[in-house]
């Protein structure tokens, strides 16, 4: 069997304020066990960070520059 662990960071909690994902990060398992198999993308989030969530994520929007935006990688993402 094959599972995905996803994790995220983001501007903030709420997306209907219009907060958005600056960090998608995978694991894959395989009958459970790490296969060594793994995605990491930081997103350009187009948007200021709620306050608080840039302390939870360490990322600022200057390190997010230059980074693609989600629909650049989502084909990518959506493959692993």
């Amino acid at each position: 069997m094959r599972q995905v662990v996803v994790d995220t960071e983001a501007t903030g909690l709420e997306w209907r304020k219009g907060n958005r994902v600056v960090e998608i990060g995978c694991l894959e398992l395989v009958e459970r066990r790490p296969s060594g198999r793994t995605y990491h993308q930081y997103l350009k989030p187009d948007c200021v960070f709620e306050a608080g969530a840039q302390e939870v994520t360490g990322l600022t929007l200057e390190f997010l520059a230059d980074k693609p935006r989600f629909d650049e990688v989502v084909d990518d993402f959506l493959a692993f």
